[in-house]
C-alpha cells in the first residue's frame, strides 16, 4: 500500500522539462556521447595493442608461414556478369572491413561538426591550427629524406594520428590530463582524421574509370533524396551503401572513402524534439490504458530523439574498437624483426624519415604552430592547460599507427620498403607514447597539481 503524499507535497515530474533543463540536455547531447567515445577508444587502444603483439610473435614465429599464406588466400565473390571480385585476406580487410572503420570516422566528424566542438569555431581554432602544423611538419621532415628515392611517394604517413591509440594513452594517464586538454586532442585527432582522408582521396587515387565514378556520383545524389523524403529505412540505405563501395572499388577512388562519405550523410540532429517526445510521453502514461497503436508511436518518439548517426555510432563503435581495428592490426602489423631487417631498417631513409617525422614533426609541429596561434592573439590555451601538458600532448599525436599503416599500403607496392615503413610506424608510435605519456605524467596544471579528469 502507498501511502498519499498529500497536497502539499512537491509534483513529481517523470520526463524533464526541456524548457528548464538545458544544462542536463547539453550534457547528454555532448558530454555523454563523448565520454561513450573515450571508453570505447582507450578499450580499442589496448585490444588494438593485443594484436599487434599476436602479429609480431606470429610473422617471427616458426609458423610464420601460416601467417602469410592465411592473407594471401584469396575469396571470389560474383555480382552476376556485371562484376567479379577476386581479392586476397589482406585486401579484403584493408578495402572492406576497414570502410565499417571509415564509416564510424564518418560519424564522429558529423556529429562534431553539428552538435560536437567543430561547430564553434572558437573552440575549433586552435585543434584546427594545431593539427595543420601537425601535419604539415611530419610531411616536410619525411620528404627531406626522401624526394627523389624510392620512398618519396611516403609522405603522407607520418601525417596520421591514431584517435584510438592517443585516446587509450591519455585516458592511462587519468587525472594527470585536464578534460579541456582530452577534448583538444580529441578534436585535434579528428581535424587530423579528415586531412588523412582527403590525401587519401587526392594524392593516393590509382588510376580513375570516369563512369565508375560517375555511377559513384549518382548513388550520392540518390543518397540525399532518400535524406530528402526522409527515407529512413536501414537496410536500404545498407544496400545503397554496398553499391556505392562498389562502385567507388571499381572507379579507382580508394574504396574506403565511401565509409566517410555514408557517415557525414547521417542525420546528427534527432527526428523528433526533445519537448515533443516528452509531451507525448506525460500524456500516454496519464491517460491509462495504452493501445498497440500508441505504444509503437511511443517507441518510435523515444527512438527517435536519439539520432542516427549516434545510434549508428553507439552500435558500430564496439565492433570497430574491439573487432575490425585489432584484425586490421593482425592482418598489417606483422613485420619480420630479425637482425638484417632491423639493420637495413636503422639505415632506410623511409624509416628515418618516419620515425623523425611522428617523434619530433608531430611534437614540434602541434606545439608550435599552437604558440603561434596564442602568441598572436588568435587563440587561447585549452582551460587550466600548461605550455608543459601541450608538449605532451604534441608527442601523444605522434601516435600515427592504424591510418599511417593505411597509407603505407597504399604508397609503396615493394615489399621491402613497405616492412621498413612498418617497422618504422611501430618505432615511432611506441617511442610517441613514451615521450607524450612521459611529459604529461609529471607536469602540471594551471589550476594547480591534480588536474581533472
Amino acid at each position: 500500500m502507498v501511502s498519499d503524499p498529500g497536497d502539499d507535497a512537491p509534483a513529481l515530474e517523470p520526463f524533464p522539462s526541456p524548457e528548464i533543463d538545458d544544462d542536463r540536455r547539453l550534457a547528454h547531447r555532448i558530454a555523454m556521447p563523448m565520454l561513450r567515445f573515450f571508453h570505447f577508444q582507450a578499450g580499442g587502444g589496448i585490444a588494438m595493442l593485443v594484436a599487434t603483439a599476436v602479429a609480431l610473435v606470429w610473422a617471427n614465429s616458426p609458423w610464420q608461414d601460416s601467417y602469410h599464406t592465411l592473407l594471401d588466400s584469396h575469396t571470389r565473390v560474383e555480382f552476376g556478369n556485371l562484376l567479379v571480385l577476386d581479392e586476397p585476406l589482406e585486401e579484403w580487410i584493408n578495402d572492406a572491413l576497414m570502410v565499417v572503420f571509415f564509416f564510424v570516422v564518418g560519424l564522429e566528424i558529423k556529429r562534431e561538426l553539428v552538435v560536437g566542438e567543430l561547430r564553434r569555431p572558437g573552440a575549433v581554432a586552435l585543434p584546427l591550427i594545431a593539427a595543420l602544423g601537425g601535419m604539415a611538419v611530419p610531411a616536410v621532415l619525411y620528404a627531406a629524406f626522401n624526394t627523389g628515392g624510392e620512398g618519396s611517394a611516403g609522405w603522407g604517413i607520418p601525417m596520421a594520428t591514431d584517435i584510438a591509440f592517443a585516446l587509450g594513452v591519455v585516458a592511462l594517464l587519468g587525472r594527470h590530463v585536464p578534460s579541456s586538454l582530452k577534448i583538444f586532442l580529441l578534436t585535434l585527432a579528428i581535424v587530423d582524421d579528415i586531412g588523412a582522408i582527403l590525401v587519401i582521396a587526392i594524392f593516393y587515387t590509382d588510376e580513375i574509370s570516369l563512369g565508375w565514378l560517375a555511377l559513384s556520383g549518382g548513388i550520392v545524389l540518390l543518397l540525399l533524396v532518400m535524406r530528402l523524403i526522409r527515407v529512413w529505412y536501414t537496410p536500404m540505405y545498407l544496400v545503397v551503401g554496398v553499391a556505392f563501395w562498389l562502385t567507388l572499388f571499381e572507379s579507382g577512388v580508394h574504396a574506403t572513402i565511401a565509409g566517410v562519405v555514408m557517415g557525414m550523410l547521417a542525420p546528427a540532429r534527432p527526428l523528433v524534439s526533445e519537448a515533443r517526445s516528452s509531451l507525448l510521453l506525460q500524456r500516454s502514461f496519464s491517460d491509462g490504458a495504452v493501445s498497440v497503436r500508441l505504444a509503437r508511436q511511443v517507441v518510435f518518439e523515444v527512438r527517435e530523439r536519439v539520432s542516427v548517426a549516434d545510434r549508428l555510432a553507439d552500435f558500430l563503435h564496439p565492433w570497430t574498437s574491439f573487432f575490425i581495428v585489432p584484425v586490421f592490426a593482425l592482418a598489417n602489423a606483422g613485420v619480420e624483426l630479425s637482425v638484417g631487417s632491423l639493420g637495413d631498417a636503422v639505415r632506410s631513409p623511409v624509416t628515418i624519415g618516419i620515425v623523425l617525422g611522428l617523434v619530433v614533426g608531430k611534437l614540434a609541429g602541434v606545439t608550435a604552430f599552437t604558440w603561434l596561434a596564442v602568441r598572436t592573439g588568435l587563440c587561447e590555451l585549452p582551460r587550466g592547460a600548461t605550455w608543459t601538458q601541450m608538449l605532451g600532448i604534441g608527442g601523444v599525436a605522434g601516435i600515427g599507427f592504424t591510418v599511417s599503416l593505411f597509407i603505407t599500403n597504399l604508397a609503396f607496392e615493394q615489399q621491402l620498403i613497405t616492412d621498413q615503413a612498418k617497422i618504422g610506424i611501430l618505432v615511432a608510435s611506441t617511442v610517441a607514447a613514451l615521450v607524450g605519456a612521459t611529459i604529461l605524467r609529471f607536469s602540471r596544471s594551471a589550476d594547480g597539481p591534480a588536474p581533472g579528469a
